[in-house]
């Protein structure tokens, strides 16, 4: 084996050997950093992706909102194919062509790659048949492309652009600690753009986000911790629907690269 490869991320490894990679390729027993990288390097043109992952793994990396919904537009391109895999190996990649094995020092990432035919028959032969064998992973976050249309769709436009920058000022979406998670993010978009609580609600629960009860007690923990209010709005039929609004003038003057950060640290205060 030599290096074929060095770059500063996993990232950078992986596009090149998907560039080369004209008929598809497996990609066996990543850890959580080669997830999220493979995700961030696919698009429309890539060449059709089998990942073998640990389940574990899988559930880390795809419980950040942005890195499942981005996985979910692959999977619904037909690039991307998921299925679990938990025996131990290497993290490689395999095409027709090469194995390539990623390795990671202190500051760069290594492709080391072998083009001995033996060995990749053998190495495809192994790979084709766990894949066959595999039980199918299935995201439990819908793909970007299917929220931006229904929230723009079932909104309008403002709500569903500022949910978009957002989501682009953010790093991660997990609501750990680490992020705001999706229910929030679409409750203070909506809260800026002063929808209906039953409106963005039912759409969340519609498009598969979450149930209308997560919203209500995730608008319940906003209330409490001073970052919406509510205020009533009178139907022909039935109980008053709820208005979203921001409640404090920071959020309320906020741009929107900066909206989920403010938001952050009142949260976090």
């Amino acid at each position: 084996m030599t290096a074929t490869v060095t770059e500063s991320s996993v990232a950078h490894v992986l596009a090149e050997a998907i560039e080369t990679a004209d008929d598809g390729l497996f990609v066996v027993a990543p850890d959580e950093e080669t997830i999220e990288g493979l995700v961030e390097v696919l698009d429309a043109d890539s060449p059709s992706v089998r990942l073998l992952a640990e389940p574990a793994a899988l559930k880390e990396v795809m419980g950040d909102f942005l890195i499942g919904s981005r996985a979910a537009n692959h999977v619904e391109s037909g690039v991307l194919e998921i299925r679990t895999y938990d025996e131990g190996t290497n993290a490689l990649m395999v095409t027709d062509d090469s194995v390539v094995a990623i390795v990671r020092a202190a500051d760069h990432v290594a492709g080391l790659s072998t083009d001995d035919e033996a060995f990749i028959d053998s190495a495809n032969d192994r790979f084709s048949s766990a894949w066959e064998t595999a039980d199918p992973y299935s995201l439990r976050t819908p793909s970007l492309e299917r929220i931006r249309e229904t929230l723009r769709t079932e909104l309008g436009d403002s709500t569903a652009d500022d949910f978009d920058a957002m989501l682009s000022s953010l790093k991660t979406a997990r609501g750990d600690g680490h992020g705001l998670d999706e229910v929030t993010i679409a409750l203070l978009v909506a809260a800026r753009n002063e929808d209906l609580l039953y409106d963005i609600s039912k759409w969340g629960e519609n498009v598969g986000i979450a149930s209308k009860a997560t919203f209500s007690r995730t608008k319940t923990r906003l209330e409490e911790d001073g970052l919406i209010d509510t205020e009533k709005v009178p139907i022909d039929v039935g109980r008053p629907r709820l208005r979203l609004k921001l409640a404090d003038e920071r959020l309320r003057e906020a741009s929107d690269a900066d909206l989920a950060g403010v938001a952050q640290s009142m949260l976090a205060a």
